[in-house]
């Protein structure tokens, strides 16, 4: 089953946040990954607000999870450590 890689950030450093962008893309394409949603315009109805949200689908969540294990993930997510607060959950989907 398909899976989304949720993820809400808010960007504290934007240069170093974007050498994160530049990598993360392609990492998650090699996994089978591609971007839905990505820094578009929202609505914040409940909880905690962040100003980026990203969504991308997998083929399935055992994908997304090792996209966000492996070695390319890892090296782009070396930039967005301090450069950014974020929480980030995978959710299989029902279709």
């Amino acid at each position: 089953m398909p899976a989304l890689w949720i993820a809400h950030v808010t960007v504290t450093d934007e240069e170093a946040y974007g050498r994160y962008a530049k990598l993360a893309g392609p990492a998650l394409e090699k996994h089978g990954g591609h971007f839905i949603a990505r820094a578009a315009r929202y609505v914040q109805l409940e909880g905690r607000d962040h100003p980026r949200n990203v969504v991308a689908k997998f083929p399935s969540l055992e994908a997304a999870e090792t996209c966000y294990h492996s070695a390319e993930y890892q090296a782009a997510l070396d930039h967005a450590r301090g450069a950014s607060e974020r929480d980030l959950v995978i959710v299989e989907t029902t279709e």
